[in-house]
């Protein structure tokens, strides 16, 4: 069998070099220049010098690692969590939350070709109100692991804190894990998730054996003693709740019940914010139409409905839509309708688009709307806002509307994930 060499994949001699770092990606690496390529070396921030190893030599790309760091940047900070740099959930926690705005923003502006106009932040710290922790039993050590999984790897860190969750939810970290390793069926358990609704926490077990009913009384007691709903997941399709209320959040002063397996956006605080800009640029008047593309639950679509003529809400998912249209009348709003659609299909020729609208907004998953883009410019909307969770998704649906006679006129960095590597974002477009 012939063999092929491929060169330059990896590097063997573990060539020392001293470099500047002149950028940080959205990963947490120093981004630096060696022999014309860009390099990346994890752990550096802009304006460090260091001796680093390379360990990847591509042809357009190479990858280094610290050996010695011979300065340190002003933005350089004590990272918070002692699992930093060994869990896989954060990789900027050591650089100043302005270094990672800024790194972000500036990613942002050269992949739209716009400055950005303005920075939507909340807290960064204790932001994040939902985490699924991964179960592993070691039946030789008698020890349940619960926390998240190592960067690159399917091992688990175990955690006893997280400084990005709600501390409400960090707080019990402990005690959940404590409760759980008592379990006859400990052997059985998947994950579990905490989620902070409004109304309160809950908690969602993920077992693959039925419970003892010794088991489920544990379970119960525990929820009652912390407060929190308990919901049980013994198939991926299945749950069933067992304690507690429905869980709702608020959006625009609007109470929207949900469903634990609902995406809900994780940050309240940038997600108001987000909210309440969309409904400014917008610019919605009391006889407007407007459109929500991809509207899950509502969370655009209800607040859209206090000061439009008329709102439509489109989704993929049905049952999505049949929590949106609970949740207006719930809310009391009658001038707002969900429907359930195929968005890569032409939906200008559904009934409810026959008389146009004026604006549109649209929120879609990391894949982009590249499938509706043409309807929208069918549509001929005065505004647009694009609500994004992939600028290269975002940067490639631009282009259709900019070339439909569309204008940028305002582009927003959405740090909704601080100390992470994802960056999402908010436009708006107008005709």
């Amino acid at each position: 069998m012939a063999q092929f060499y491929s060169a330059k994949r990896r590097v063997t001699t573990r060539q020392i070099i001293t470099v500047n770092a002149i950028d940080l990606d959205s990963f947490g690496q120093g981004v630096a220049r060696h022999h014309g390529k860009t390099l990346f070396v994890p752990g550096l921030l802009p304006n460090e010098r260091a001796e680093v190893t390379l360990t990847e030599d591509k042809s357009k790309y190479a990858r280094g690692q610290v050996k010695r760091r011979l300065n340190d940047s002003p933005d350089r900070v004590s990272p918070r969590c002692p699992h930093f740099g060994v869990c896989g959930g954060c990789q900027q926690q050591h650089a100043s939350v302005a270094l990672q705005q800024s790194s972000k923003s500036a990613s942002l502006a050269r992949m739209i070709k716009h400055d950005v106009n303005e920075i939507i932040a909340g807290e960064s710290w204790g932001y994040r109100r939902r985490a699924r922790l991964s179960l592993n039993y070691q039946p030789k050590a008698q020890h349940l692991e619960m926390g998240f999984r190592k960067a690159g790897s399917s091992d688990i860190v175990e955690v006893k804190q997280c400084p990005i969750l709600a501390p409400r939810l960090e707080a019990l970290l402990p005690q959940v894990r404590e409760c759980l390793s008592e379990l006859q069926g400990v052997r059985a358990l998947g994950h579990v998730e905490l989620v902070l609704a409004d109304n309160g926490p809950l908690m969602v077990l993920r077992h693959t054996a039925p419970l003892s009913v010794k088991d489920r009384e544990k379970l119960e007691r525990f929820s009652h003693s912390h407060e929190l709903a308990l919901f049980l997941a013994p198939q991926s399709e299945i749950l069933e709740q067992v304690t507690g209320e429905t869980p709702w959040y608020s959006s625009d002063g609007l109470r929207l019940t949900f469903s634990p397996r609902d995406f809900i956006q994780v940050n309240d605080g940038v997600n108001q914010q987000m909210v309440a800009k969309a409904m400014a640029w917008l610019d919605v008047k009391p006889d407007d139409r407007v459109l929500d593309l991809f509207c899950g639950m509502g969370n655009f679509t209800l607040p859209l409905a206090q000061r439009a003529a008329c709102v439509v809400g489109v989704e993929g998912v049905e049952a999505l839509v049949e929590k949106g249209q609970k949740n207006a009348l719930q809310n009391g709003l009658q001038n707002v309708t969900f429907f359930h659609e195929n968005l890569e299909e032409d939906v200008t020729q559904q009934p409810w688009a026959s008389q146009g609208f004026d604006k549109i907004l649209l929120d879609p998953a990391r894949a982009g709307a590249s499938g509706v883009m043409q309807h929208i410019i069918k549509l001929a909307p005065k505004r647009v806002v694009y609500v994004s969770c992939n600028p290269a998704t975002l940067a490639r649906d631009s282009e259709a509307l900019l070339s439909a006679g569309y204008q940028i006129q305002r582009l927003a960095m959405l740090d909704m994930f601080p100390h992470t590597g994802h960056l999402e974002s908010m436009v708006l477009f107008e005709l």
